[in-house]
């Protein structure tokens, strides 16, 4: 019996992106630069800094003029009031704040602090302050990379858009999957059997967040440059999942 295996390979030499940069392109040239080819199954997996890069997601501060509301928020937290107004826009609501902190249900779903919004690893724009914001649609970004990807090498493939997010419950950032596509990012293993033939009743795993983690291992978290990831073994089949599959409803939010 073959022993189960999963490989995660960071592509070298990854160059900075620019708005409007090819990803699938760089993907696929990162690839041959590792001495490798994408085939069947495989999943690439994006730092979401480099999606939002490509996509021009970039805001001058000097541009923004804050809200009575930021004007409040940045008293009580210590924050710029330019970015808490570019919290405010990019979120339906403000969850939770304290000195330094404010966490938002982003408009995306997802609940994580400042909006996904920073200016970590930016390259300088002269006098400009800037600021990136998390993509439109992560979703729709890694399906359209999938697609270029799928149409240049012929291969089924699975794609993750990976940024790293505070819990709730436990201190210090995880890999998270803000797109996917092409794999199941919610696997629902209610009503199969365990190894003794008793039915789970409640198990759904978050199949695309665990490959977010686990990509992060090698892409890092300061000035590494390793922001794209292969990963081979995936041990499930292909679907057609996506990262809004890992949102919880708010009527089943049992904190807020």
């Amino acid at each position: 019996m073959t022993a189960p295996r999963l490989s995660l390979t960071a592509l070298p030499d990854v160059p900075e992106v620019r708005p409007g940069d090819d990803l699938a392109a760089l993907i696929l040239a990162g690839v041959a630069r590792a001495g490798e080819q994408l085939c069947d199954g495989d999943v690439v997996v994006l730092a979401q800094k480099i999606v939002s890069k490509s996509e021009d997601r970039y805001v001058r501060l000097a541009d923004v003029t804050p809200s009575a509301r930021a004007n409040e928020l940045a008293q009580a937290t210590r924050k710029d009031p330019r970015v808490i107004e570019l919290m405010l826009q990019e979120s339906h609501e403000v969850v939770r704040h304290r000195p330094d902190v404010i966490v938002v249900e982003h408009r995306l779903g997802l609940v994580l602090a400042n909006a996904g919004i920073d200016a970590s690893n930016l390259e300088p724009a002269g006098a400009d302050e800037r600021v990136l914001l998390l993509p439109r649609d992560p979703d729709g970004s890694a399906t359209a990379i999938r697609d270029r990807l799928q149409k240049a090498t012929g291969a089924r493939l699975g794609v993750v858009i990976n940024d790293s997010l505070g819990r709730a419950w436990r201190n210090g950032t995880v890999g998270t999957a803000l797109g996917a596509s092409g794999l199941p990012a919610l696997l629902d293993l209610r009503g199969k059997p365990d190894r003794h033939g008793r039915t789970l009743r409640s198990t759904e795993v978050g199949v695309a967040d665990e490959v977010a983690a686990a990509a992060s291992l090698l892409m890092g978290q300061a000035d590494e440059g390793r922001p794209i990831v292969m990963v081979r073994g995936f041990p499930y089949p292909s679907g057609d999942g996506s990262a809004r599959d890992l949102v919880r409803p708010r009527t089943l939010d049992m904190f807020r």
